[in-house]
């Protein structure tokens, strides 16, 4: 299965737009399996968090593994 990733705005019409550079990459016939996923108010302030949570330093007792490189 191959897959082909885009973004694209929701609107009130059940119509959902495919950005001409995403159709380019789609078979002219067959079948596809299309998967929405959509962004959540929550998710951005959870993914801000991680990132944070990311950059911290390692706290002091986690330095033992620096010497393992």
């Amino acid at each position: 299965m191959n897959a082909v990733e885009f973004t694209t705005d929701l609107s009130d019409t059940p119509i959902l737009q495919i950005p001409s550079e995403a159709a380019a990459q789609l078979p002219k016939a067959g079948k596809a399996r299309v998967i929405v996923l959509t962004e959540e108010g929550d998710d951005a302030e959870w993914r801000s968090a991680a990132y944070e949570q990311f950059l911290r330093d390692d706290p002091p007792e986690d330095a033992i593994y620096d010497s393992l490189r």
